[in-house]
């Protein structure tokens, strides 16, 4: 596609050029992928996806740490936070970028004068991406919306002309824009341009998850149907669904992904698949899939969905060990066209969709929609003769299912942590690995739960769950508090 450099966007090159509205919006889809020069370097660790997907699953309990590292991400892990950590420093850096440029787009088309298709439609895209950059921030920068809908959120940029010294908004007033946003797009987007660009699904799907996390189930259930009732997507079945992640750009459950080539192949140095998966040669492999994680899925070895974790085994068929932790590599950011670096990383996707409207509908007490929704996941992975049917397990509430299935489902897509945490859940990582402050190798007994490690488990209100708001924004922008 052709990319108009994002800092060379200015409205006099977009008026009355539909080509250059095409053009600098796809440099901002670009801002995804690439590695931007950020405080005079270009550092091939930074780019928006790498960070989203480290900043949000390593502080969850589906990844454990094999080893100490200096990489920021280690700090995800650990949850010793710094305001000057480099990867939370570029991530605010390179979303307020996105959404910076989208602004300077929607301010170049004259809204008040009837608009074609096409230019509906790339308007729709702006407002959807800056809906999701802005949702993306909160979820990392602030206290969750079921905790505290009154307490500081993020700085909302929704003009080009914004001051440069402006204050955080609300976490409420955070939602109530990026709901302002996804709304419009839906209403504007009407002419797709395929699943690597926004579509009105996508922001229903963006609609769906937003008002689960601000407990507005009814509307979450809303906009999950309106996907899934779209006839645009489907499920994939047990047989199709290990090549979903490796396909996602063909895949008829994805709504929207982020566009991977050979010449977006990062390898083993930046890649989002570096640090969680190797042959060997490819990447680092220091990050796992979790004991817990694993347990979870334990009961089902015929759930397809193992087919992206990967026992790493020597000759003799035992599973391999780094510092006593043994090595389930993660596959789900894999081998696209073979490669093991490679992948499309999937933002949006149908499965998703059911488990929004079961957890709303298990809140609002409907069990039976609920435990349909689980249903309809669980036949499509090889679980056809292990449904719910709609009865409970003993011990169990229909909340405690759909969260299990999200787990499962979801693993590694970036959603494990705040599952938890808005659900007023704690994070419990009783499972050994260097998520533990004080650990040695010769503490590592693998048959043992780790006790005495205050850093073992993460109360689900605790102020460790957010990010500092990065150095950069607190010393140019005096009207920004820093979190506690």
């Amino acid at each position: 596609m052709t990319v108009e450099p994002s800092d060379a966007i200015t409205t006099g090159s977009l008026i009355g050029s539909e080509q250059g509205l095409k053009n600098a919006l796809n440099g901002v889809y670009s801002l995804f992928k690439d590695h931007i020069e950020f405080n005079g370097t270009q550092d091939d660790n930074n780019m928006y996806l790498r960070q989203y997907f480290q900043l949000t699953d390593f502080a969850s309990d589906d990844i454990t740490c094999g080893q100490v590292t200096e990489d920021p991400l280690f700090n995800s892990f650990t949850q010793d936070h710094s305001p000057t950590q480099s990867n939370t420093r570029y991530y605010w850096y390179v979303s307020y970028k996105m959404i910076n440029s989208v602004n300077t787009i929607i301010s170049a088309i004259d809204e008040t004068s009837e608009l074609d298709g096409t230019t509906q439609q790339l308007l729709g895209e702006c407002y959807f991406l800056r809906a999701l950059c802005h949702f993306n921030l909160v979820r990392l920068f602030a206290k969750p919306y079921s905790i505290d809908p009154q307490a500081p959120g993020i700085v909302l940029r929704t003009s080009a002309d914004d001051p440069a010294e402006k204050g955080r908004a609300t976490v409420g007033e955070v939602y109530d824009a990026v709901i302002q946003d996804a709304e419009k797009a839906a209403t504007l987007m009407n002419s797709p341009r395929g699943i690597t660009y926004a579509s009105r699904e996508a922001a229903w799907a963006l609609l769906s998850r937003v008002y689960l996390y601000a407990n507005e189930n009814e509307k979450s259930i809303e906009n999950a149907d309106k996907v899934i009732q779209s006839g645009r997507f489907q499920l994939e079945t047990a047989e199709s669904y290990p090549n979903l992640f490796a396909n996602a750009q063909n895949s008829r459950e994805t709504i929207f992904c982020v566009a991977f080539s050979q010449l977006d192949n990062y390898g083993k140095f930046g890649s989002i698949a570096s640090m969680i998966y190797s042959d060997g040669n490819s990447g680092w492999g220091e990050e796992f899939a979790s004991a817990s994680l694993r347990k979870a899925m334990e009961a089902h070895p015929e759930d397809v969905r193992w087919s992206y974790i990967e026992a790493s085994k020597d000759e003799s068929g035992q599973i391999r060990k780094l510092n006593g932790i043994e090595i389930y590599y993660i596959r789900k950011f894999s081998f696209q066209d073979g490669d093991p670096n490679l992948s499309s990383p999937i933002l949006f996707r149908l499965a998703e969709q059911y488990l929004n409207k079961a957890e709303a509908a298990a809140k609002l007490g409907q069990t039976a929609v609920a435990l349909n929704m689980v249903d309809e996941i669980r036949k499509n992975r090889g679980l056809s003769t292990s449904l719910y049917n709609g009865v409970l397990p003993s011990g169990s509430t229909a909340l405690d299912v759909v969260l299990n299935e999200r787990r499962i489902e979801l693993a590694f897509e970036g959603h494990r942590l705040y599952d938890l945490v808005r659900n007023k859940r704690d994070v419990v990582r009783a499972y050994w690995g260097y998520h533990l402050r004080g650990l040695k190798e010769a503490d590592i007994q693998p048959s043992a739960i780790p006790t005495g490690y205050n850093n073992r488990d993460i109360q689900w209100d605790s102020n460790r769950i957010i990010y500092y708001i990065p150095v950069d924004e607190v010393l140019s922008n005096p009207a920004v508090d820093q979190n506690p």
